[in-house]
């Protein structure tokens, strides 16, 4: 025997949510906003605000992208690496670290226990400096507050910035990053660890003794936070 629940009589699960549908619809409500998970809603947000990153035109750069790099990785990652800004492998792909750089990047998160997918990757610029230089104050300043709502929606325990620029620019200071590796700062609340760019390394194989290093410390700060 059915039995009736707030004007819907139960039985075979299909019919059951017709019925609850017109039963809805009855009372006027057309339409049920479906439960968003926190990873839908990140995933969401930082869709909306990659949107709002391809259209923006706050700096010169614009003129000379060929397209914005937003960011790559979980929505819910633990860890996220900041770099300086897109290459040019990037700016035709529209992801960060894809070159030779990038390769050993994954390679630098594979031997700390993770896979690049389940951390996220992002840069201080979203387009591409003419010729690779420097990222000039003005476009800092035009472009950082995206990456610090993006740092707000993804809530990363730990962040490690890759290279000097990065990390003189989330820092605010002028100390060389052979002063700032392998020491953990605060950046908008989160543990940030500077450490040297895998371009570098790739020039400077006496160094990599010493990233190594900096990414054990980011590992176990990631531990300890992750509980």
């Amino acid at each position: 025997m059915n039995k009736k629940v707030d004007g819907v009589s139960s039985g075979e699960p299909r019919d059951n949510a017709l019925a609850y549908l017109q039963y809805l619809k009855s009372i006027g409500i057309e339409y049920v906003e479906p439960a968003q998970t926190p990873d839908n809603a990140a995933t969401n947000e930082l869709a909306s605000l990659a949107g709002e990153v391809a259209e923006c035109k706050s700096c010169t750069l614009h003129k000379t992208r060929i397209q914005t790099v937003f960011g790559t990785g979980s929505p819910r990652a633990g860890i996220m690496f900041v770099g300086e800004a897109p290459g040019a492998d990037e700016d035709k792909q529209g992801e960060p670290f894809v070159g030779r750089a990038g390769k050993l990047l994954t390679k630098m998160i594979q031997a700390i226990g993770f896979e690049r997918e389940e951390v996220y990757i992002a840069n201080v610029l979203k387009c591409r400096p003419p010729q690779n230089r420097d990222p000039r104050p003005e476009e800092v300043a035009a472009c950082e507050h995206f990456l610090v709502r993006q740092i707000q929606l993804i809530q990363p325990l730990v962040i490690c910035a890759l290279g000097a620029h990065a990390a003189k620019t989330l820092l605010k200071t002028d100390d060389t990053i052979g002063k700032l590796r392998g020491r953990f700062f605060d950046y908008h609340g989160v543990p940030l660890i500077p450490t040297y760019h895998p371009a570098f390394l790739l020039r400077s194989q006496q160094s990599k003794k010493a990233a190594w290093e900096d990414l054990q410390k980011l590992r176990d700060k990631y531990h300890e936070l992750n509980g």
